[in-house]
């Protein structure tokens, strides 16, 4: 199989491209792939970095702020001139499909594709849907979607729910010890990260939080993001904490911790529930429609986790909910059990068998 994808900006758009790849790649190994994504953000250097054939495209986000009129008017060029790069790459590439995962660069991608007259599939990972993604339904043969809830922003548009595709990559994921990190074996263990970028806002309320520690009978290993990890380790914490920058394998290690503490953006959230792992969200407050809120309103709605807006977050509360889950395994295992009921099953598989039905048809 032939196959564009094109996602950006955040890992949560970039790595449930890669599992849609590494699926396909599994299921039909001859498969051949590239990846468009924009010129200035990760997805830029991870895509390379794995061996798979990168295109970049010069296009920025459009913003209602006045101060970026002048940008928005550039980017409406810019727009025009990645659409008509993107029709002579599937022109000279003849893609089986165009699948978008995300991001304000998979517009002209999906446009030039259903120009082209190939089918096109979009990815919604989230439960509000991104603007792009419901712009773009003249041009989409098929939606996929992460939650049942989504369904009514479709309601008119061809869209199934198959769930998102880390999950699956989650559950296969080879496990990592925690000593590999410092943690003990025989203490439970807590990880708190708060996406691929880190988040300079929650930085304070763990750094109190964790210096609150020193008798505790637990541990915690914290990813502050790599543009927050020297000015956060100038601080003097217990011993009992540990603190990187940043983990690639991510979901391997999450398989040996008790409890886990993050934002709600959707490969996180993806891997967490399928994992089963207990959890405290925090949503972040300055993403797109507060979809990370509705993220986790999911989880609280299945009596499955539990949510803190961060306007509310402080070390003591952390910390209480923390030693909550941590104190009681009734809890620990109610939340697990309810998160693994959640998770939509197989579906990197699902999307793969959708690609196949759709191109038959």
């Amino acid at each position: 199989m032939r196959v564009i994808i094109t996602a950006g900006g955040t890992g949560g758009h970039i790595y449930p491209a890669l599992a849609i790849l590494d699926k396909i790649k599994e299921m039909e190994p001859d498969s051949e792939f590239i990846y468009i994504g924009t010129h200035n953000r990760m997805e830029k250097d991870i895509v390379p970095n794995r061996g798979i054939r990168y295109i970049p495209l010069e296009i920025y986000g459009l913003s209602t702020s006045l101060k970026l009129m002048g940008r928005n008017i550039k980017n409406i060029g810019l727009i025009s001139r990645a659409t008509k790069k993107c029709m002579q790459i599937m022109r000279e590439f003849k893609p089986d499909a165009v699948i978008g995962v995300g991001g304000y660069v998979t517009y002209p991608v999906i446009k030039a594709a259903h120009k082209c007259g190939i089918k096109t599939f979009v990815h919604e990972q989230n439960g509000i849907p991104g603007k792009a993604n419901i712009a773009l339904h003249r041009s989409v043969t098929q939606y996929w979607l992460s939650f049942k809830s989504s369904l009514e922003y479709f309601k008119n548009y061809p869209a199934i729910v198959l769930g998102n595709p880390c999950s699956e990559a989650a559950i296969k994921a080879k496990k990592i010890s925690k000593t590999n990190y410092g943690l003990t074996k025989n203490k439970k263990a807590v990880l708190i990260f708060s996406g691929s970028l880190g988040s300079t806002a929650m930085n304070q309320s763990i750094l109190d939080y964790l210096k609150m520690l020193d008798n505790a009978n637990y541990e915690v290993l914290y990813i502050t993001g790599k543009s927050s990890y020297e000015a956060f380790m100038e601080n003097k914490l217990p011993k009992c904490v540990h603190v990187v920058p940043y983990i690639d394998n991510l979901c391997g290690l999450m398989k040996d911790m008790d409890v886990i503490v993050s934002r709600a953006g959707a490969s996180s959230m993806a891997e967490i529930t399928a994992l089963g792992i207990p959890c405290i969200l925090i949503p972040s407050p300055y993403v797109a429609n507060n979809h990370q809120y509705y993220n986790a309103l999911a989880i609280v709605e299945n009596d499955a986790g539990v949510m803190i807006q961060q306007r509310e977050l402080t070390p003591d509360l952390l910390k209480t909910k923390i030693e909550e889950i941590l104190n009681d395994d009734k809890l620990a295992k109610k939340y697990s059990d309810n998160l693994k009921a959640m998770c939509e099953e197989k579906p990197a598989t699902e999307i793969y068998k959708n690609i196949k039905e759709q191109k038959n048809k």
